[in-house]
């Protein structure tokens, strides 16, 4: 693995730590500290009755800080954007290295060897081989799922921002009343296809790192990839519970999902901080 890619993992894994903090402790004790005495809990868990008027009334009155908990929350999710082809590197890049490995051993075992001319593969900047992702359809798989549930989730959920501050500010009916409609429809593409999406990712990274377990990898990445099973069951689950909830911002297991994600990605920003180049 090249210094120029080493370089670049261990400092998108110091993102991927931040992301985890603001998810796991900054956005729950702004929840707790900041919004919760401003009646931001009531409010909200009223809309899973399908009732927005405290919720709007609320936003209405407390705009600042409704803008910066979900600016927190787009900047949690900004930050791991590029976190699925990291790992989808990596993968690769470990599988590749064991090949070469074992090409390396049969070479050696062979007594007699037909002269054939020296050819060296075509590499990338990054010091992977031009189409690394050849043979390894489930690896890319998980980092398009990955990228595209995080863009999904980052644009509904700026979306849902910036309606529900133009509905709270309005004083038309007809808008007021249409949130009962659109608001749903905001909670399905965070949380059920951005966050389900995300949920297959993980999934794809995990079945691929415990299907060759420590035959390949070191122990704490054969753990990691467990963990990526059980994290992207969590999100998949969550997001069927949202699709089966109608009318419900977000449920329990969404909540339960989300800081359990975030405990991974630390997980993984931690590893990739730690990463050493092949001697």
């Amino acid at each position: 693995m090249k210094r120029s890619l080493l370089a670049r993992l261990r400092s998108n894994g110091i993102y991927y730590i931040i992301a985890g903090l603001l998810l796991l402790l900054v956005i729950p004790l702004y929840q707790v500290l900041f919004l919760g005495p401003t009646g931001f809990s009531a409010a909200l868990d009223a809309t899973g009755l399908g009732r927005y008027t405290a919720y709007l009334a609320w936003i209405s009155s407390h705009s600042l800080p409704f803008l910066i908990y979900r600016a927190l929350l787009l900047c949690a999710f900004l930050l791991l954007i590029s976190f699925p082809f990291n790992l989808n590197r990596i993968i690769v890049a470990q599988e590749l290295m064991a090949q070469q490995e074992r090409e390396e051993e049969e070479r050696r075992t062979e007594t007699e060897q037909a002269d054939t001319a020296d050819s060296e593969e075509e590499e990338e900047e990054d010091g992977l081989p031009a189409y690394p992702w050849r043979g390894k359809g489930f690896v890319v798989l998980a980092a398009w799922l990955g990228v595209v549930g995080l863009s999904i989730y980052l644009l509904g959920t700026a979306a849902s921002s910036i309606y529900f501050i133009l509905v709270a500010s309005s004083t038309g009916a007809a808008l007021q009343n249409s949130i009962t409609t659109i608001a749903p429809i905001f909670s399905i593409i965070t949380n059920v296809l951005g966050t389900g999406l995300l949920g297959l990712g993980c999934l794809f990274f995990g079945a691929m790192i415990a299907r060759t377990g420590k035959n390949l990898w070191p122990g704490a990445w054969v753990a990691f990839g467990y963990a990526s099973l059980f994290i992207g069951a969590m999100l998949s689950i969550s997001a069927v519970a949202v699709l089966s909830a109608a009318g419900s911002g977000q449920s329990t297991l969404t909540t339960i999902a989300t800081l359990l994600f975030a405990i991974w990605i630390i997980w993984l920003g931690a590893m990739l901080v730690r990463l050493k180049p092949e001697p």
